[in-house]
């Protein structure tokens, strides 16, 4: 399965002309494209689908988005296949 994560922006660069940003889900951190999202600014949040930045979030929904997720217990499921994807999957 594969979910829409939320994240916080830690940095945002440029990389072959487009814009990118590393984000924390929790603990891991990954290159994200924030093409689809000008305005996102460092500490914001985002929902992350398959490398893509797709919308802001405020920091509550985000939090309570986690919490769900681990609840429910598919956050580490979701954490695994964001460090998965560090064999070379990303955007």
């Amino acid at each position: 399965m594969c979910l829409a994560v939320p994240g916080m922006v830690e940095s945002i660069h440029e990389e072959s002309g487009t814009r990118m940003g590393r984000v924390n889900f929790g603990g891991v951190v990954k290159d994200v494209c924030l093409a689809y999202l000008p305005d996102i600014a460092v500490g914001d949040y985002t929902i992350v689908h398959v490398g893509f930045a797709i919308s802001k979030i405020d920091e509550a929904s985000a939090l309570a988005t986690l919490q769900t997720f681990a609840d429910l217990g598919l956050l580490e499921e979701s954490l695994d296949e964001l460090r998965g994807d560090e064999a070379g999957a990303g955007p």
